[in-house]
């Protein structure tokens, strides 16, 4: 089908935003603000209008979710919902307000929910730091459908998540296969929010980043 152009002023500035996006820039490659100042001319806030768009589905970067790009520059990763076609421009979810965000952050212990890390805590084994934000999740529900709840987690981890869910009745159907000490030894973890590992499982843990050469040593020297 082809596609409309991206000129066209019949369509609202977001719409005409995707068209430039596809048409114009491409997926998979760079562009700045000037850029989109530049093709939309004397209309407010298309920046704006751009970042819109990940409210469909459409996944562009900055350096935030990606280290290579520049402070001004974004990279058009995939293309989402056609929100030039009739009917496609309804909102997947309302943007995420300053007091959500706040909440969010204080019930999840300002730290990434996936990982632990703490925001400007530097990833072990490099120098940058880590900046958390809030990630819609897609929950599958024991009922059946799915939910979008929100979860605090940091760059590394929101990008890696994107596009996952977390399907809580399989999570569900595994606990309850535990024993009973496996139960209550989970329970004190959730009332903590915490779980000690001991040397060997911090040992393991490590061990598993190890190129496989460096593992049969390991292990040798163990042996």
């Amino acid at each position: 089908m082809t596609l409309p152009s991206w000129t066209d002023t019949k369509f609202g500035t977001m719409k005409r935003a995707a068209l430039w996006l596809v048409s114009v820039v491409g997926e998979g490659n760079v562009f700045t603000k000037e850029d989109v100042k530049s093709a939309f001319p004397g209309v407010s806030q298309a920046d704006r209008r751009v970042r819109d768009l990940r409210d469909h589905g459409w996944q562009i970067d900055t350096n935030r979710e990606d280290a290579a790009l520049g402070q001004h520059e974004q990279r058009f990763v995939k293309q989402g919902l056609p929100v030039w076609e009739p009917g496609k421009a309804a909102k997947s979810g309302a943007s995420i307000t300053q007091t959500q965000r706040r909440d969010v952050l204080a019930r999840d212990g300002h730290l990434c929910r996936s990982c632990g890390i703490a925001p400007g805590e530097t990833y072990a084994g490099s120098y940058e730091a880590a900046q958390l934000d809030i990630a819609r999740r897609a929950v599958k529900q024991p009922a059946g459908g799915e939910v979008i709840e929100l979860v605090a987690e940091c760059n590394r981890c929101r990008v890696g998540g994107r596009g996952q869910a977390a399907d809580l009745s399989a999570i569900l159907g595994r606990a309850s296969r535990l024993g009973s000490l496996e139960r209550s030894l989970l329970l004190r973890w959730i009332d903590q929010d915490k779980r000690e590992f001991s040397a060997a499982e911090e040992l393991w843990a490590v061990y598993r980043t190890l190129p496989a050469e460096s593992r049969a040593k390991f292990r040798e020297a163990l042996s």
